[in-house]
This record gives structure tokens, sequence and C-alpha cells, in this order.
């Protein structure tokens, strides 16, 4: 099945859309599910805007628009009570149950608002994504998964110095490209995953990712890591050395070569 997003590792970044791309990811764990339904949906809510403030110029009354919809008409908000619930990283869950994490109800939010011509840009913040609407000069952030609340800067501010001990973005915390965002939400799944006490399941994930990602290179170290668990050698191999060919940073290639030589040689037949 995963021949069904071959098309979105061969795609440049500006073509994926973000909620197809999430929705097609989903559709995987949900054999024979109609995505029309789901698109259909969303349609929905892109019309549900448009006729509550489409022509919003401001970034803050675009915000204002988002909350509006996505909360209080389609009931859409993070999901505090079971934030680990896989289901909250599935975009057909989240569309169905409209419960989320922040990276799953900012794919969401960011899809939304482009259809109707708006900047919208998830945020790589580090353990909570957030959202940027707006150009440069009047940019604000918002957060999905507080129901679309404006979030002060002074409150980013906080949220990094708490979680990196630097209170100002670092080039790891720029917006994310949509092919990061589905790598973000991913990789959200596998961790969960292997929390859980599923290794094969998160396998399966980095497997996708690699697939959505190819020049990403810690989607092929967690799969070469994981098919090692597995027993598969030749796999984890096969892994470092698709990481070894994309991979730049001289220190980085050090540590797969390192790897791939420490890997058990094949017994001659």
């Amino acid at each position: 099945m995963t021949n069904s997003i071959l098309h979105l590792g061969l795609m440049e970044d500006t073509e994926i859309e973000l909620d197809l791309a999430a929705l097609e990811l989903a559709a995987l764990d949900h054999p024979g599910v109609d995505l029309d339904e789901y698109l259909d949906e969303l349609t929905d809510i892109e019309i549900a805007l448009r006729a509550a403030d489409g022509d919003a110029v401001t970034s803050t009354a675009q915000a204002q628009a988002l909350s509006s919809v996505m909360v209080e008409e389609f009931g859409f908000s993070g999901d505090r009570t079971h934030y680990d619930d896989p289901q909250n990283a599935d975009l057909i869950a989240v569309v169905d149950r409209r419960l989320g994490l922040p990276i799953s109800l900012s794919i969401i939010y960011v899809a939304i608002a482009r259809r109707l011509g708006w900047s919208a840009m998830p945020l790589n913040t580090p353990g909570h994504v957030l959202v940027r609407l707006g150009d440069a000069s009047d940019a604000l952030i918002i957060d999905p998964f507080n129901d679309g609340r404006i979030v002060a800067p002074e409150q980013v501010e906080a949220l990094l110095e708490q979680m990196t001990g630097q209170a100002r973005f670092s080039d790891g915390m720029l917006p994310l490209s949509n092919r990061s965002a589905l790598v973000r939400l991913l990789l959200n799944q596998a961790t969960r995953a292997e929390q859980a006490g599923d290794p094969a399941r998160a396998l399966v994930l980095y497997d996708r990712m690699t697939i959505v990602a190819p020049t990403h290179a810690h989607g092929w170290w967690e799969r070469a890591r994981l098919q090692l668990v597995a027993g598969d050698v030749a796999g984890a191999r096969s892994s470092l050395s698709a990481m070894l060919e994309i991979t730049r940073d001289d220190d980085l290639r050090l540590q797969v070569s390192a790897a791939l030589d420490a890997l058990p040689r094949p017994t001659p037949s």
C-alpha cells in the first residue's frame, strides 16, 4: 500500500498539499476508506470560513475567523484527556473525532487558511507545534491545540526557554516546510508506537518517513535501528547505505560508516 504515497517523495515541497498528503498517509491504516468524504469535510470548513470572514486582511482577523469556524462551528480541539492516543496523529481519525495533537491540528489550520490565500506556516517549536499567520509585517502566532488562541510573544519565549533553554527562535525552529510537517507527524506516531512497546509499528512509520522524505537522514537511521532490533541485518545495511548516499555532513557520514562496519558480515553460502 505504500505505493500510494510514493508520489509525495517525488514532489517539490511547494506542490504538497498538507491536508491531502496527511490524509493519504492516514489512509494507509484505513483500507478501503473513501478520502473524498474527508476532503469534502475540509471543503465544508473552507466554505464556512469564507462565509465567516473570507476577506479578512489582518492576521488578527484571520485568527479570530479560524478559531470561530474550527472550534465553535466544527468543534476541533486538542485532546487533553488522552493526549497520547495514536488517533490524535491520524488525520482521518482527527477529522472523525474532532480531536488531535498540536501537529495534526496545525496541519488542518494551515491547509484551510491557505485555501483562502492566507499566509500560514506550522512552526517547528519544540514539544508543541504552533502556527504563524500573516506576513512578516503583520505576523502573529496561534495555538491550534488550544482552540486557535493567539499566543503572545512572551508566551512563545517562555515555551522556548522551557523546552530548549533559550528564548529566541534558532534555525531549527524556523517554519516547517510541508515535507517537514509530514515528517513531524510521522515522528509523533512512531515515537508513541515505540513507547507503547510496538517496535514493528514504529518501523512501518519510519519506512513511510523515508518514502515521503527520502533525504531526511533521521528516518533512515531509525529505520536501520529498528530493523536491527527485528534481526533484519540486510535491511539495516540497506537503510544505512541509503543514508550514506544522502548525507553530506562529514561527522554524520563517519558515524554511519562506523555503524555499517559494525554490522555482522553476511555468512558465505
